[in-house]
């Protein structure tokens, strides 16, 4: 029998419900999946409180990786027996579960090198942090980038990944053992924000000029502060909003700043082309199977405990990745 994770009411972690289910055979264009691990993301958190509305009763979570088991008609991409991995929003939601009917579009080919635990913990943090380093701007060797929760999944990805692009990066972190981490994994300079002046910060390390990006998944309380950071003519990037949505706000702000440009991207939109998404995954891939960028999976939880997972992670407990093994 499988199992899934399901919600009736929107609310804290308590509404999530760990039940048996039936899957059925994939229709067309569908496939099924048996899954061997599961990505926790911190948007799955807003889908459970209403953030992202959606029609109830329904699963959670939108990454997985794990084994195809049937294919229904209309299925090319994908045969049976092929390791799998896939990410997406409402297209995949269901992801909490044992054994599951999912599109078969999003569905991305693993290579050897890549294991299930793995792919479940860095596809939608890898594939963002793909988008972010690749498609938002114009990196040249040299530029410097203010990164946000760089001991969170998607920064400790992205901080590997910006020293391959010659890039300086100053992090962001709320404790000590946070700060270690995030230079383990590339961060030149650590700024904890429980106790510094960000901006102030920025500015004494960039010599008085700030940064040429600011990559802020924080949202409503460290808004400010990243626009303050940037250069005249920076890049605001707004990936997120863990301590609640950015108000809402003048753009002559952004003149008076120095002529800066925001920008509010998903992942959806860099992946919804094939040919992209591809590209963008094969040099995912090709770094973390060659060892160049780390995925570190520091949580691992059974499925049974979604609602204590969903705890740690709003508690900001978690560091790197997290997944549910199935």
């Amino acid at each position: 029998m499988a199992h899934a994770v399901r919600f009736y009411e929107g609310g804290g972690p308590e509404v999530l419900r760990y039940e048996s289910v039936e899957v059925g055979e994939p229709g067309p264009g569908q496939v099924r999946l048996r899954h061997v691990a599961v990505g926790l993301n911190y948007a799955d958190t807003y889908f459970r409180n209403g953030t992202y509305p959606i029609p109830l009763p329904a699963g959670i979570g939108v990454e997985g990786a794990g084994v195809v088991q049937a294919v229904g008609p209309d299925v090319d991409q994908v045969a049976v027996g092929d390791r799998v991995t896939y990410t997406g929003f409402i297209n995949t939601l269901g992801a909490y579960s044992t054994e599951r009917l999912v599109p078969a579009a999003p569905l991305i080919k693993l290579p050897e090198t890549i294991g299930y635990e793995t792919a479940a913990a860095m596809t939608m943090r890898g594939l963002t942090a793909a988008y972010l380093l690749r498609r938002i701007h114009p990196f040249r060797a040299g530029d410097s980038i203010l990164l946000h929760a760089a001991a969170g999944g998607v920064g400790l990805i992205v901080s590997q990944w910006a020293k391959l692009l010659g890039l300086t990066v100053i992090g962001t972190v709320s404790t000590q053992a946070k700060a270690e981490l995030a230079r383990e994994h590339g961060c030149d300079h650590v700024i904890d924000y429980s106790h510094e002046d960000v901006a102030a910060r920025v500015r004494e390390l960039t010599d008085g000029e700030g940064v040429s990006v600011v990559f802020d998944s924080v949202g409503k309380t460290t808004f400010e502060g990243s626009l303050d950071s940037l250069k005249r003519r920076g890049t605001m990037v707004c990936v997120g909003t863990a301590s609640g949505p950015v108000p809402p706000f003048n753009p002559q702000i952004l003149a008076m700043k120095g002529s800066l440009y925001l920008t509010r991207p998903a992942l959806a939109d860099y992946i919804a082309d094939p040919a992209e998404k591809a590209e963008l995954a094969a040099e995912l891939f090709d770094h973390v199977g060659a060892g160049r960028i780390r995925i570190e999976i520091n949580q691992r939880y059974a499925l049974q405990d979604a609602a204590r997972a969903h705890r740690d992670l709003e508690a900001r407990r978690t560091t790197g990745s997290s997944i549910f093994v199935i």
